[in-house]
């Protein structure tokens, strides 16, 4: 049967765009799992941070602060906005956040340190420093000394003489201790209260408590010198404005009259020039008068419409006019009209169109149409007139308008002058007015020098050190190194590229997964490449007879679970290639030393300890590992076979327990063309030939990824084995070799795991996989004493 055409519920295609999607989904289980397997790895880096902390700990020297409380109280100022006019700026965010800044600044700094002589307090400008400041302050060093300058440097010291040398270097220091100063102070509102907090944290709890104490009592200084200095320098401004403002005042009140006089300005009662009350008597006239001409213009207009329409529509358009006062004697005809029009329908439908009594009747109706049409022509020309009338008073309007309009424009224009002038003269009064309140507000408030400040909480000797605080302090390491682990962790796993469970093989590269096959042996790492041997056969770390016996593994303990995967995968193929009396079965991989030779022996012996013919080929003619490893001495083989036309008998050997038939490879020097040979018309005798006595055919080939034997050898194989290395095989390019030789891929029957450590293989199986319930799995799989190879768990 063709594999290509087996069924796709029995094969695993390479993942797809919607197996792709679902990578970009959080999978809970995949980063438990990761947790798991890099817990070692978290766990050292917090041990680390937790000892790094205690080194902090013990070289931090330890901190005290001090705290003090002012209140900003509006209520302190009830006395001077009891004589006030202004009301006083309720408190705001951005006011609170004003005092914040001033409490920093470096103005109040500066009025601290002179006081409490800072400058020249050793314990203030040279405190105890942690030894993690003091790295940091010798790489600042370094880096200063590096790019040519100091930090402690003045500059233009040098050419200066001692006395201005020392004058600068004490101002230089002043300027320190300021900045310093005012870096180091705490100053921060309480909540949403209109409390703000003053602190400094010191080495020595004396000298926090004294600097506190000091600023908040030159904050409270601060406060009523600004308020003073404030209210002063208004009052002088404001006495300064007030004689100005005055005279201006009175210069504008005169010219106003004055312009009034001048262009004999009179108005009415209510202030409006006689002109303009004429004009707006006009205006509203015409107003009148064009709602009149519009109102006569659409009469006419509709019933012209209904005399234009002739007299055949005079009835029905007659409707339109029939609200109309002057159309009583429309309605009437238009009531007799359709008594006579149904009076002639009655006749018609009994008599006939041709009856006496239908003739007179339909000329009477054509008569009361006839007598409609006339009224409407009446009534039209007299709503002609109407409108000519209501024309006629329009325009006369219009005309003294226009006259009363000329004469009012130059009254107008001096009027918009004198209500200047006289605007200038009340907002000139209204100012002066404001200033003089102002003024005496002003010298009223330099009696009252208030503050709306007052300390609530002064500042006391702290009992216990601010910092640094342990727990936080470990807390806070232990954290950073369980980050730095996880960071550690996840880079690991970032760097995860190999196969480590079934799901990656069905998941990354879309095979059938037949199972795990366990380390031989002890496990270790120097035995792990032993499974494919260089060329020169040069093993120090396996004698013969112990490489035999990984050969046979699957004989000596067929009950173990590495003989169980291989079982599993005859299944495999069996079902794939059910229908096919002898089956060639290619084992491969990607990389050389993945264990594809042990594999293949082991599978093939299996078979054939099943009482299954089955014949074992060498067909890695370049590194013939399988021979070498079965310690098979030959001086031909499938080499000698396929050049010279040979069959199977005529190089093969058969193992006298299983009667397993092994065809070995003999290298001879360098032959290179390995690949045209295992392609080769003779390469396709030799197996057809082969076919005929045995049921499989193992074939044991060179690795895709360095030559392209297994390639050339494909077209005689019926499905292949691909053997992958657990945690050394990468995925990536076990997918690209697949993807990059869609013939082979597409007769991969399945891939097993090779050389897994069992201790391991848990941490990186989901929480429901069988790879965590391999523990329950061993009453199954016999020990060695009892025909079972040492597993590597």
């Amino acid at each position: 049967m063709n594999y290509a055409n087996f069924p796709l519920d029995k094969r695993v295609p390479l993942p797809g765009a919607d197996q792709e999607k679902g990578e970009d989904f959080i999978d809970v289980e995949r980063l438990l799992g990761m947790a798991a397997r890099q817990a070692k790895v978290v766990a050292a880096c917090a041990v680390i941070g937790l000892f790094l902390g205690v080194i902090y700990l013990q070289t931090t020297p330890k901190q005290y602060m001090s705290m003090a409380s002012v209140l900003v109280d509006e209520g302190l100022n009830k006395v001077v906005d009891d004589i006030s006019a202004a009301s006083q700026t309720v408190q705001t965010d951005a006011s609170f956040l004003s005092q914040v800044e001033i409490l920093t600044s470096a103005r109040l700094a500066s009025v601290v340190v002179d006081k409490l002589k800072l400058d020249q307090n050793d314990a203030f400008m040279n405190p105890p420093q942690s030894a993690l400041a003091k790295g940091i302050g010798f790489l600042r060093g370094v880096v200063g000394y590096f790019r040519g300058s100091s930090a402690g440097d003045i500059p233009g010291i040098e050419n200066v003489d001692e006395a201005t040398r020392q004058a600068m270097i004490k101002t230089a220091t002043h300027d320190y201790a300021v900045l310093k100063l005012q870096s180091e102070v705490l100053a921060q509102r309480n909540g949403r209260s209109y409390v703000i907090s003053i602190g400094y944290q010191a080495p020595d709890p004396a000298l926090a408590t004294a600097i506190t104490k000091a600023y908040a009592d030159a904050y409270l200084a601060d406060q009523l010198n600004a308020s003073f200095d404030a209210t002063e320098r208004a009052a002088l401004w404001l006495q300064g404005r007030l004689t100005e403002l005055r005279e201006s005042s009175q210069r504008a009140a005169m010219a106003v009259e004055k312009f009034r006089a001048e262009h004999g300005l009179s108005a009415n009662s209510d202030g409006q020039l006689l002109s303009d009350k004429q004009l707006a008597d006009l205006n509203a006239q015409l107003i009148v008068a064009q709602a009149d001409t519009a109102r006569a213009s659409a009469r006419y207009q509709q019933y012209k419409a209904i005399v234009d329409s002739g007299s055949e529509s005079a009835f029905n358009d007659s409707a339109i006019g029939a609200d109309q006062p002057s159309s009583s004697v429309i309605i009437g005809l238009k009531t007799r009209y359709l008594a006579i029009a149904k009076r002639l329908q009655d006749v018609e439908t009994n008599f006939g169109k041709d009856h006496p009594q239908a003739v007179a009747l339909a000329k009477e109706k054509a008569d009361v149409l006839a007598q409609i049409f006339g009224q409407l022509k009446q009534l039209t020309e007299s709503y002609r007139n109407d409108f000519q009338v209501a024309q006629a008073r329009e325009q006369a309007l219009r005309d003294k308008i226009s006259t009363a309009a000329g004469k009012s424009s130059i009254d107008n224009q001096s009027q918009v002058k004198l209500k200047e002038l006289d605007q200038q003269a009340q907002a000139l009064t209204t100012l002066y007015q404001t200033f003089l309140s102002r003024y005496e507000e002003a010298s009223q408030q330099q009696s009252f020098p208030v503050g709306k400040v007052r300390i609530i909480s002064d500042a006391t000797m702290p009992l216990a050190a601010s910092s640094p605080r342990t727990l936080r302090v470990l807390a806070l390491s232990l954290v950073l190194g369980l980050m730095l682990g996880a960071g550690f962790g996840g880079l690991n796993e970032f760097n995860e590229r190999f196969f480590r469970t079934g799901e990656d093989i069905r998941d990354r590269v879309g095979l059938k997964f037949l199972g795990y096959l366990p380390t031989i042996g002890g496990g270790k790492a120097k035995d792990s490449k032993a499974d494919d041997l260089p060329a020169d056969g040069k093993v120090a770390s396996l004698s013969a007879a112990e490489k035999r016996a990984r050969m046979r593994v699957s004989i000596d303990a067929p009950a173990s679970m590495f003989a169980e995967t291989l079982r599993n995968a005859k299944i495999a193929f069996d079902v794939v290639m059910e229908d096919r009396s002898s089956r060639v079965i290619g084992v491969i991989s990607v990389l050389p030393g993945e264990g594809k030779s042990t594999v293949a022996a082991n599978l093939a012996g299996l078979l054939a300890a099943n009482g299954a013919r089955t014949l074992l080929i060498d067909g890695d003619l370049r590194n013939p590992g399988l021979s070498r490893s079965l310690g098979m001495e030959a001086e031909q083989g499938l080499m000698e076979a396929v050049v010279n036309g040979q069959t199977w008998q005529s190089v093969g050997k058969v193992d006298r327990q299983t009667k397993l038939a092994i065809i070995p490879a003999v290298l001879r020097g360098q032959f290179s063309h390995t690949s045209e040979l295992l392609g080769s018309a003779g390469m396709r005798r030799f197996i057809e030939n082969a076919k005929e006595t045995f049921e499989y055919i193992i074939v044991d080939l060179p690795p895709l990824g360095p030559v392209v034997d297994a390639k050339a050898f494909a077209p005689l194989v019926d499905g292949f084995v691909l053997v992958t290395e657990w945690g050394r095989t990468p995925r990536n390019m076990v997918r690209s070799m697949l993807e990059s030789e869609p013939y082979i891929a597409n007769k991969v029957i399945g891939a097993v795991l090779n050389k897994v450590d069992l201790k391991k293989l848990a941490k990186y199986g989901a929480l429901g996989g069988s790879e965590r319930f391999f523990d329950r799995y061993s009453t199954y799989y016999l020990e060695k004493s009892e025909q079972r190879p040492k597993q590597a768990a």
